[in-house]
């Protein structure tokens, strides 16, 4: 199995656990903002000391941090505050798996991205199977309720957290590349502790201005926060160090894997009922993973 692959397989299966654990702390009082701030504070401090233990470790310098490095850190940065500020608003909306599967455009939208802003394209095969991974994430988005619109708010939400998501990425393994020569792990690594410190100070700045005393709930609920802060730190690490490796349309393509992962956590946590228009689209989602390994091969 290839690497990237592996890295992906794991910080999607970790991501679900967090999405399950970030939900829950809807239910213990924190807005959504603390719920989306809990997923960065505890992930800063770990990834800063990971990124400092590598450089010594290595004896390895930092190659010049310049205004395209910050550019793509402040791209991807911001682009997933606010998207995760959306998914966890979709929760209150549509049920745990299907508001997560709206997420799921990205993947069609991160490869547009990739080819604008990285001139990185895909191969027809690629195409090929990101759009049976798509058709199977739309059968799984429909809305359930008869009679309901399929492109209501939650669709909306949706759509917006999955372009914010892929540009995210986009920054992301722009700021890797930005890191050549260190190796793969390490560049996935400082890239990481950037992007999580600048993303506290921005949720501490945006929670001290919108939501005085939220911030210092999600530290008084610390035991509830910190394993979203852990489990995230870690789903991110697996993806940055995939970005570092590959394409990040192959990368984002690959993760839909993820809705497979997170449908069984909806029935098995959540006690939601899978629809068998739900696992025909998890059946053409396994397709496409196949498809997109062997494509990126």
């Amino acid at each position: 199995m290839s690497l990237w692959v592996a890295f992906t397989l794991f910080a999607a299966a970790v991501q679900t656990l967090r999405f399950v654990l970030q939900k829950q702390l809807k239910g213990i009082g924190l807005s959504t903002g603390g719920a989306t701030f809990a997923r960065f504070l505890f992930a800063a401090p770990i990834a800063l000391t990971a990124a400092v233990a590598g450089l010594v470790a290595t004896g390895l310098a930092l190659p010049d941090l310049g205004p395209s490095f910050w550019g793509f850190i402040l791209l991807g940065a911001v682009g997933q505050i606010v998207a995760t500020f959306l998914t966890v608003a979709l929760f209150s909306l549509r049920n745990f798996a299907v508001g997560i599967a709206f997420t799921k455009t990205e993947t069609v939208q991160v490869a547009a991205f990739s080819a604008l802003i990285l001139s990185e394209r895909i191969s027809a095969a690629g195409w090929i199977a990101i759009g049976i991974g798509f058709a199977g994430l739309m059968l799984i988005s429909k809305s359930p309720e008869p009679g309901a619109r399929v492109f209501g708010r939650a669709a909306l939400y949706g759509t917006i957290a999955g372009a914010l998501f892929g540009l995210s990425a986009i920054g992301y393994r722009g700021a890797t590349l930005a890191l050549e020569p260190l190796p793969f792990l390490l560049r996935a690594v400082v890239a990481l502790a950037a992007t999580t410190c600048l993303q506290t100070v921005l949720m501490l700045l945006w929670l001290g201005w919108r939501e005085p005393g939220e911030a210092g709930r999600v530290l008084g609920l610390w035991r509830r926060t910190l394993p979203v802060g852990v489990t995230g730190v870690m789903g991110s690490m697996g993806w940055f160090a995939a970005f570092a490796l590959q394409n990040a349309a192959y990368v984002r393509a690959l993760g839909q894997v993820e809705i497979v992962f997170t449908m069984a956590a909806s029935v098995l946590f959540f006690r939601e009922r899978l629809r068998p228009r739900e696992a025909l689209g998890i059946a053409l989602v396994v397709v496409s993973v196949i498809a997109l390994v062997l494509a990126a091969a």
